[in-house]
């Protein structure tokens, strides 16, 4: 019987390219400007920013899709339009989300014992005569990347009402770009091995926040390919939209809290 073909390409070569340097140049000006300021954070306008951001990203997928000719409505994949349907995408996106914090937060810990390890390790602690550091223990330079990210947190509630809306379009935004456009993309041009596109995406998914410090990069990365295994799971963008839209939201608001109560 003849063998099923590779999936083409879903957009040109350099439209490619052009929007994953885009992603890399955003991720460094954000990373430039959020440690550059000192203050107060002009959150509302920061929000309006990254919408405006994250619709140019949707309208340029758009015109690359067309340029192929493929359907917009084929990177959601199979949504249906019912209370059932939606309802079985909102579980899943919860214990998704449930899962997926077990997963990172196993890795964190993890990440920390291993930089505990060789600090205790280093020739000038060791003739220092330092004890080892806990890995439960505050990292500053951790902690500080924290503080900086905290600056984004809504702070009242119209800030909360902007940062519920930013959330919403973010998720949808970022999971049809990358488990959507890109996953397709990167899988074409690897002539249908799916493992190439889950790890490419995922990696530039990372990148994509470099804002977050080296650690988050590199933590998000392996977040985007369990949010591409649920993509592939449940064969939908839907419960990934709703998981990715959730956990920014309540990091956010998690983030607000601590530092209201001046833990950060």
């Amino acid at each position: 019987p003849p063998q099923p073909s590779a999936p083409p390409p879903i957009a040109p070569a350099w439209h490619t390219i052009l929007l994953v340097a885009a992603i890399i140049a955003l991720s460094i000006h954000g990373a430039s400007r959020l440690s550059a300021i000192h203050g107060e954070l002009n959150r509302l306008a920061t929000y309006s920013f990254t919408v405006t951001t994250e619709v140019a990203m949707l309208a340029w997928v758009v015109i690359g899709l067309r340029l192929k000719k493929a359907p917009f409505l084929s990177l959601l994949g199979s949504c249906p339009v019912n209370i059932r349907s939606i309802a079985s995408d909102l579980g899943f996106a919860l214990l998704f989300w449930f899962a997926s914090l077990m997963v990172l937060g196993s890795l964190s810990v993890a990440w920390s014992e291993v930089e505990a390890a060789l600090a205790h390790r280093t020739p000038a602690t060791l003739a220092a005569g330092q004890k080892e550091p806990s890995p439960l223990s505050p990292d500053p330079s951790r902690l500080e990347a924290v503080r900086e990210l905290a600056k984004l947190a809504p702070a009242n509630g119209r800030e909360i009402a902007a940062w519920a809306l930013l959330c919403m379009i973010v998720g949808f935004v970022e999971e049809i770009v990358f488990r959507g456009y890109l996953q397709r993309q990167f899988t074409g041009w690897a002539r249908g091995r799916l493992a190439t596109g889950v790890l490419a995406s995922a990696i530039i998914f990372g990148t994509a926040h470099g804002y977050q410090g080296m650690r988050s990069m590199v933590l998000l990365s392996i977040f985007g390919v369990l949010f591409s295994l649920l993509a592939l799971h449940r064969r939908s963008l839907r419960a990934g939209i709703f998981a990715h839209a959730g956990h920014d939201f309540i990091a956010g608001l998690a983030l607000a809290l601590l530092r209201s109560r001046h833990f950060l």
